[in-house]
């Protein structure tokens, strides 16, 4: 299959001298870094639907904590200052 696709200067230039760096075509590097993107795509999505899977049977399962603590925590772990 042939795709063609116009890039802006900036991107065709980055990806020029990655496959440059690489020695290899840049057709090969582009369907690579295609091929990657969508995988960590499809990888990253399902993921995401696992952990919300979890969270509604820890929820459902009675094991959860109230909005206060769970702030209070982020708070600390990222030293966020306290709204009042």
């Amino acid at each position: 299959m042939t795709i063609i696709v116009s890039l802006p200067p900036e991107l065709e230039a980055k990806l020029q001298a990655r496959a440059q760096r690489q020695g290899q075509d840049v057709a090969i590097v582009a369907a690579e870094l295609l091929i990657d993107i969508l995988t960590w795509e499809d990888t990253d999505t399902q993921a995401a639907i696992q952990a919300i899977q979890q969270g509604f049977n820890d929820f459902e399962a009675g094991h959860f904590r109230n909005f206060d603590d769970f702030a209070a925590e982020q708070r600390r772990k990222y030293d966020l200052p306290h709204n009042p």
